[in-house]
């Protein structure tokens, strides 16, 4: 799967939900049951490389304002949030992770107070996983189809260059580095 279909599917599943009202995880694994299972993991192969790109102290220091904290596991859901707010806004956050002080939910978290779920999506990450269990009826089906498509690559555990890390906790540190970001949730 090229990385158009990729976006194309993540697009399509965000109209279903808006259209139906069902949460875009559950169109989203409903729309990859679809395809062949071949595609599921092609999806998730995409979706995997998507993912780990953001995975940058920049990145998760704008899902720390946002989330009034963000741990490890949080992180992973916050990557998974930015993947469902569509092509446009991942580019935006991985050009710039200080643009999300202009998007709509962050905004609205922002204003409220309620920072708990704006951008912090688990159940995407497990997606093309659903989608074979809809498939199969079987729940490990998806890590043995998996296993067989990356093989040994799938557990190689490459290291990532997160860039500088820095004091999530130091208010002026992070209001140089995501000035924007830090107006809205940290104040003057």
């Amino acid at each position: 799967m090229d990385i158009d279909t990729f976006w194309n599917v993540i697009e399509v599943a965000q109209a279903g939900a808006a259209e139906t009202g069902e949460p875009f995880d559950e169109v989203l694994v409903e729309q990859l049951a679809d395809r062949p299972r071949q595609e599921i993991l092609e999806y998730a192969e995409r979706f995997d490389e998507l993912h780990d790109a953001l995975y940058r102290w920049d990145v998760w220091a704008a899902a720390y304002l946002i989330g009034g904290g963000c741990s490890d596991d949080s992180f992973m859901d916050f990557r998974a949030g930015v993947i469902a707010s569509g092509c446009q806004w991942y580019q935006r956050v991985a050009t710039d992770p200080d643009s999300l002080a202009t998007h709509p939910g962050v905004v609205q978290a922002a204003n409220v107070r309620d920072r708990s779920e704006v951008l912090f999506y688990e159940d995407v990450n497990y997606a093309a996983g659903g989608a074979f269990e809809r498939i199969t009826g079987d729940a490990d089906a998806f890590y043995e189809a998996w296993h067989s498509f990356r093989g040994a690559e799938a557990e190689s555990g490459n290291t990532v260059d997160m860039g500088e890390d820095f004091d999530f906790d130091d208010e002026k540190e992070m209001s140089r580095r995501l000035p924007r970001l830090a107006a809205l949730f940290l104040g003057p």
